[in-house]
């Protein structure tokens, strides 16, 4: 991550830095292996709505919404990680692929419409 990040993403950076340095981890966190343990933790993060219905999904009780709070923080650090170690600008890399989507998805052909651009 470059200067252009926001200081929150930077400040997530090094204290992750600190954590896996701490625990001599540094060495298993190739870009292989911190984009597999990103799967599984998306993963998780989608089992926790599995089997909810559309409504039950946008209406989370209190604790499962903690659960799901928890997975999606593994998802960001294992994200922010691994943006780390190939040194991508993660708001920068965001951004550009906002702008990437806009040209595939034109506001008159897109809007309302959840078909891919390629359909």
């Amino acid at each position: 991550m470059t200067a252009t990040d926001s200081s929150g993403l930077a400040q997530l950076r090094d204290a992750l830095r600190q954590f896996a340095a701490e625990r001599d981890w540094d060495q298993f966190h190739s870009p292989k292996n911190l984009a597999s343990a990103l799967a599984v933790e998306a993963a998780e993060l989608l089992e926790r709505f599995q089997w909810l219905t559309e409504d039950q999904s946008r209406h989370l009780s209190a604790v499962e919404l903690g659960k799901v709070r928890e997975e999606m923080a593994d998802v960001l650090n294992y994200l922010v990680r691994l943006a780390d170690k190939l040194d991508v600008d993660l708001i920068a890399a965001a951004r550009a692929k906002i702008q990437l989507n806009a040209v595939k998805y034109p506001v008159d052909q897109a809007r309302g419409s959840a078909k891919k651009y390629s359909d």
